[in-house]
């Protein structure tokens, strides 16, 4: 009878030292429904005019965690000028993001990747509000953040690049 000896299992390949986004939690941090000019904004016929305003935040919360914000504000207008409604939505997320060689790779992450995972969860607020304050239904087009980000650090560097150079 021979004596087995097993050998050392292979070594696996250590996922955790590679550059990694971990979505934590994506939430409703605010939400609000205005109707300035209701009951009497229900008689109108007219199909109001929508306005969309979109800002987005990122904020380090330490031990490489952030919250990602996409604020979104929709003013319905009537041709009068009578305000419909105006919503507002605060869609977050905390994401980990760990392990990128540069801060530039992280700051396109939080500009890019994180905003299209919670732009949905955004979307659904802002059409739910509409819906609950009366109004029909408004899907939100997507977005194309891989362009806003690029453009946005067009313009940075543009603006960097514009100033006046200081001397010590």
């Amino acid at each position: 009878m021979t004596d087995s000896v097993a050998a050392p299992a292979p070594a696996v390949a250590d996922t955790a030292t590679g550059p990694q986004v971990v979505l934590q939690k994506i939430y409703l941090k605010d939400g609000s429904i205005e109707l300035p000019n209701a009951p009497g904004i229900f008689t109108k016929q007219e199909q109001p005019n929508i306005d969309l305003q979109l800002n987005t935040n990122a904020l380090n919360l330490g031990s490489d965690n952030y919250q990602v914000t996409i604020s979104a504000t929709v003013t319905a207008k009537l041709a009068t000028g009578e305000v419909a409604f105006l919503i507002e939505v605060h869609q977050c997320g905390i994401f980990g993001i760990r392990n990128f060689p540069n801060v530039e790779e992280v700051e396109a992450v939080l500009g890019t990747y994180c905003l299209q995972q919670i732009f949905p969860f955004a979307r659904e607020s802002v059409a739910d509000l509409i819906q609950r304050a009366g109004f029909p239904p408004i899907l939100l087009q997507p977005v194309n953040f891989d362009a806003l980000y690029v453009q946005h650090r067009n313009q940075r560097a543009a603006a960097a690049a514009a100033a006046p150079a200081t001397t010590h």
